[in-house]
């Protein structure tokens, strides 16, 4: 078996004006993020398919564990206030105290999870732009190319 992902490598400038809307939302949210210990401030945005756009931030807390990343903060949201409208594009931003990173960060294990459930739940893959300020990472393709051989609910059965 090979496994193969196709990230297509761009600049802001080179995305739509659409998708650089998310990614500016998601980048705007990193000053929202509650990391005053990491000082590692993460933001996510996604567009619904009917064009809204929902933001988060993470949240960080003394008990590490009790935290949780800015992309579940922006899935869950967006499924707790828009149940039936699926999610289109996902993008994603950090910054230090330094700045915004250069290179783009990808989602954690139980954030891929997540989007994962997000794109069961619609029956739909969801696009991911990764932001950097150098460059940014668009998976056209969903969770899927970053989470091979993932667990869902077929193993359950």
């Amino acid at each position: 078996m090979i496994l193969q992902t196709k990230v297509k490598v761009c600049t802001l400038d080179e995305l739509s004006a659409v998708d650089r809307e998310v990614v500016e939302a998601a980048r705007c949210a990193t000053a929202n993020s509650y990391a005053v210990y990491s000082h590692f401030n993460v933001g996510a945005a996604v567009r619904l398919v009917d064009g809204t756009i929902v933001c988060g931030t993470n949240q960080e807390n003394a008990a590490y564990p009790s935290g949780l990343c800015a992309e579940r903060t922006t899935l869950f949201w967006a499924n707790s206030q828009y149940p039936d409208k699926a999610v289109d594009l996902l993008a994603i931003a950090a910054r230090t105290d330094s700045g915004e990173l250069e290179r783009p960060i990808p989602p954690c294990g139980a954030c891929r999870q997540v989007i994962l459930e997000t794109e069961k739940r619609f029956n739909r893959p969801v696009r991911i732009i990764l932001y950097g300020s150098r460059e940014c990472y668009v998976i056209e393709d969903g969770i899927k190319a970053l989470l091979p051989l993932s667990f869902d609910a077929a193993f359950l059965e």
